[in-house]
């Protein structure tokens, strides 16, 4: 790599270099070298933004949980309208299309990425608990139009949701389950509470 290039918002041109390894090659391949690599910088770029790479993995991974919010929005904003199952079964679909479901297994394999979460993530995996609270201010946006029964626990039902949509997502290698599968699940997670 030459020296005396300027790089542009090198946080973001490493972290989407991560994302495309990570999704490419799965955690055991996510590797200083390899992002560095695949971001086309020299190695030196990445230590001289983050004190090691567990701290660069920890910031990946909670800046893909903020790019959360947009769709939390989306999915709260869409309360009242469309169906509840149809809602649900797009935003697990939208979640588990994303780069979520890879970055479970990262933050699995890596001890000391977990320990640095832990420093501002206090529980979960980051991106299964900002998945559930998004479903559950959904549910409970639900719950008060009177679509979903005023005495379901929302935020027993929203993990619920995770979980078994991380089930059906879980082999990033294989074919995504159909439409028709995730409604399913979700129909037999929520259905009995609709109204």
């Amino acid at each position: 790599m030459p020296t005396g290039v300027a790089l542009r918002d090198v946080r973001t041109q490493l972290f989407d270099a991560a994302e495309r390894v990570l999704l490419r090659s799965g955690p055991s391949a996510l590797t200083s070298r390899a992002v560095t690599d695949e971001a086309g910088v020299a190695k030196g770029v990445l230590h001289r933004h983050f004190a090691d790479f567990d701290a660069f993995l920890a910031d990946f991974v909670l800046d893909r949980v903020d790019r959360m919010d947009e769709q939390a929005a989306s999915l709260r904003d869409a309360a009242g309208s469309g169906t509840v199952v149809g809602n649900l079964a797009d935003a697990l679909t939208a979640l588990f299309g994303s780069v979520a479901v890879a970055i479970v297994p990262l933050v699995i394999f890596r001890d000391e990425l977990r320990a640095r979460l832990r420093e501002t993530w206090p529980a979960g995996v980051p991106v299964l608990t900002e998945g559930a609270i998004m479903l559950a201010s959904y549910l409970a946006a639900e719950q008060e139009l009177g679509r979903l029964a005023a005495d379901v626990p929302v935020d027993g039902l929203a993990p619920m949701l995770v979980g078994t949509g991380h089930l059906l997502f879980a082999d990033r290698t294989g074919t995504p389950p159909a439409p028709d599968a995730v409604r399913a699940m979700v129909t037999t997670v929520v259905g009995a509470h609709l109204r």
